[in-house]
């Protein structure tokens, strides 16, 4: 019948495959005469229906004719449930998933909710929401981007709050390879540093690293944001990169003090920035090499991951003056600074 329908010119090529995916195979519980019958009814209602809710139709009959068939389907759905994840060639890591409605409506709803504003959402009558939603729009970044930096957003405060049940107590961390010219190391400071010191640009470090496992270099602004929040390991190499030490890892701020600046910060605080602390990575405003990583509270500060790289690859400062936090352009934006 949906043969004679499309030669006929009563259906579409594309009506004619909704129907035939959504009404299915004939099999024991539906016979041949059972889906003859119900395609009938659905070939005299098609004219007024588009594909999709043609498709929708057909499906809504094959499960109403085989409602046994709806827990087969669904646990194939579970069964086939997958996420990959592998490294290209380029160092950029992709990942593909197939999930089962339940998971997968939870998904798209958790990122609707993230872009909502971009895409045409709910208007917002709260101030706050509103506020929210205008900042959403005004966002630099595009809501392919949003999206992206939403699920890692996610993914990093889900380890964080729970990570012993999630991941066996171990925090998920990146290693980052670096190779270094034999310098001395620089003396620590002697006292306080003074407001004008504290404002000096360091020139911009050479050389670069590479995240464990991934052979696309990564530069030393990576480096100094991966360590703000990570910590490092140091391994002296000599010229025939033999390891020569293996220095103590250093982690810039526990978890007391990370709690700490979340009650202090209430998340980052960049200028107009409201994502929460869950959402953020703790700067350390003393550089790590220059400064020799204090873990003092106030010389830690709270920011996103959006705004943590755009403070290192743009060289950014914050600094601290009496319980005051300032931030200061590059040149590049503001040559007065």
């Amino acid at each position: 019948p949906i043969s004679h329908a499309v030669t006929g010119g009563t259906l579409s090529i594309d009506a004619a495959h909704a129907l035939r995916t959504g009404l299915g195979d004939i099999d024991t519980v539906v016979t041949g005469p059972v889906l003859a019958d119900a395609l009938a009814g659905l070939l005299a209602d098609a004219a007024a229906m588009d594909v999709d809710q043609l498709l929708k139709r057909a499906r809504q009959t094959r499960d109403s004719l085989d409602e046994a068939g709806i827990r087969v389907r669904e646990q194939k759905a579970w069964d086939d449930r997958y996420l990959r994840i592998w490294t290209l060639n380029t160092g950029q890591v992709r990942i593909d998933g197939l999930f089962p409605a339940e998971q997968g409506e939870f998904i798209k709803a958790t990122f609707d909710s993230l872009t909502s504003p971009r895409r045409g959402g709910v208007r917002f009558v709260d101030t706050e929401r509103a506020a929210w939603a205008k900042r959403v729009k005004n966002d630099p970044r595009n809501t392919s981007q949003i999206t992206c930096d939403g699920f890692l957003d996610l993914l990093k405060a889900g380890t964080t709050i729970n990570p012993n049940e999630m991941l066996g107590g171990r925090r998920p961390a990146v290693q980052i390879l670096t190779t270094t010219a034999t310098t001395a190391r620089p003396a620590a400071p002697t006292g306080p540093a003074a407001a004008d010191d504290i404002l000096i640009c360091l020139p911009g470090q050479t050389g670069h690293g590479y995240i464990e496992g991934n052979n696309a270099p990564v530069s030393p602004e990576t480096i100094e944001r991966l360590i703000c929040d990570s910590g490092r390991v140091d391994i002296t190499v000599d010229e025939f990169n033999r390891p020569l030490d293996l220095g103590h890892e250093q982690r810039l701020f526990n978890r007391a003090q990370r709690q700490a600046l979340a009650a202090r910060d209430g998340g980052c605080r960049w200028p107009g920035c409201d994502r929460p602390p869950a959402f953020t990575e703790a700067h350390h405003i003393e550089h790590w090499l220059r400064d020799h990583g204090r873990t003092d509270i106030n010389h830690g500060i709270l920011l996103c991951p959006a705004h943590h790289l755009l403070l290192h690859n743009q060289h950014w400062q914050i600094f601290e003056n009496t319980g005051r936090y300032w931030l200061r352009p590059p040149t590049t934006i503001d040559p007065g600074q």
